[in-house]
């Protein structure tokens, strides 16, 4: 009863799919810490370019890196050379992972997010993004939620912040809640994302929920 579950790994396999679409009995723990190394990695450098999420396939000798963004201009940069860069970087961070896969080809295909309101990551980022420019919290979050029920294929939102909100001594919890968020639906299509801002009194966490409709295939 009333055990809190991530809203996405409770879907995996239902109506949501894996980020990791691979199978290797053998090595699967080396290339379970490269797929990590690799997110992390892509999370920090590109974290301007408003990266909603990164999917990474394998096959035998090649290993495809899929970013899902908002921004693809600024990871692509002029004729290709940042992708160039962050295949090279990808290469370093696949070897300090401890992995073998210098002989696997690296690609690198950017995917255009045309409403980033509609994607729970993206507004995450967003809103960590005015807090550590001091912006008053409670307008962020209210904007944010107009933002994201503008969108016709959004049905419920809900937006909660965790920490010293406003600078005040003592942490605290603030949310708003708009539309349904039926969370116990396996049907659900919910969008979930957390989130940290880095301010001068410590860290705000930030979690956003976004309900899309039901979906029945």
């Amino acid at each position: 009863m009333s055990h809190k579950v991530h809203p996405i790994g409770y879907r995996l396999g239902i109506n949501v799919n894996w980020n990791s679409r691979w199978f290797d009995e053998k090595e699967y723990p080396q290339k379970l810490s490269q797929d990590i190394a690799i997110r992390e990695f892509l999370t920090k450098k590109l974290r301007g370019a408003g990266v909603e999420r990164v999917e990474i396939e394998r096959t035998k000798n090649q290993i495809s890196v899929i970013i899902h963004s908002s921004r693809p201009g600024i990871i692509i940069g002029r004729a290709g050379v940042g992708a160039e860069g962050l295949n090279k970087d990808i290469v370093r961070v696949i070897r300090k992972a401890g992995g073998g896969e210098q002989e696997a080809q690296i690609k690198i295909e950017v995917r255009e997010i045309r409403n980033p309101e509609a994607f729970a990551s993206l507004v995450g980022l967003s809103v960590a993004e005015q807090i550590e420019r001091r912006m008053p919290f409670r307008r962020v979050i209210k904007r944010s939620m107009e933002r994201i029920m503008a969108n016709k294929e959004v049905k419920g939102a809900r937006i909660m912040l965790a920490g010293r909100l406003g600078g005040a001594e003592m942490a605290r919890r603030e949310w708003i809640k708009e539309g349904n968020m039926p969370r116990n639906t396996l049907r659900s299509d919910i969008d979930f994302s957390i989130q940290e801002a880095y301010t001068t009194y410590g860290v705000i966490g930030i979690k956003v929920w976004i309900y899309k409709g039901q979906k029945l295939e």
